[in-house]
């Protein structure tokens, strides 16, 4: 669904949801989202412990922002489970849309992310890693409002 040049009301109070940091990987994200073929995500629960918050709900809808942290998208949350990483299955991989075709590939691949000097300065944990029992938060989400202007 599209929207027109107008955003929609309550944009402003709706919480924002970025997708990994600003550059090349938030854009990629972000391009999956609007064309479909990203539709999970997934998080660590020590994100959430550190900056206060409580894992997402599900029903709950976000804007999503881009590297320039303009809003592109409102996206709501179809599903929510915290798990250990040992227990993220090869479904939640494929629908993170990402190219992974193996659990292994996409472990490898986040956890380049989780052990990045931007991630183990966000969490100020400078000795940051993940293991088997890290707990994972595997949200599901569907594409509600394309919010980038019409062309």
């Amino acid at each position: 669904m599209t929207s027109d040049s107008a955003s929609p009301a309550g944009l402003e109070s709706m919480p924002t949801m970025e997708f990994g940091f600003p550059g090349p990987l938030r854009d990629q994200l972000v391009a999956a989202i609007l064309d479909g073929s990203k539709t999970s995500t997934t998080g660590l629960v020590v994100d959430y412990e550190h900056e206060g918050e409580s894992l997402p709900e599900v029903g709950s809808r976000a804007v999503v922002v881009d590297s320039d942290d303009r809003p592109v998208a409102i996206i709501e949350l179809t599903g929510v489970e915290a798990v250990p990483l040992a227990q993220v299955d090869l479904a939640h991989v494929v629908d993170e849309g990402e190219g992974d075709t193996s659990v292994a590939e996409w472990r490898a691949n986040h956890e380049t992310f989780w052990h990045s000097e931007e991630m183990r300065a966000a969490l100020e944990d400078p000795e940051f890693t993940v293991d088997d029992e890290t707990l994972a938060v595997l949200e599901r989400f569907r594409l509600v409002i394309d919010l980038r202007p019409a062309v």
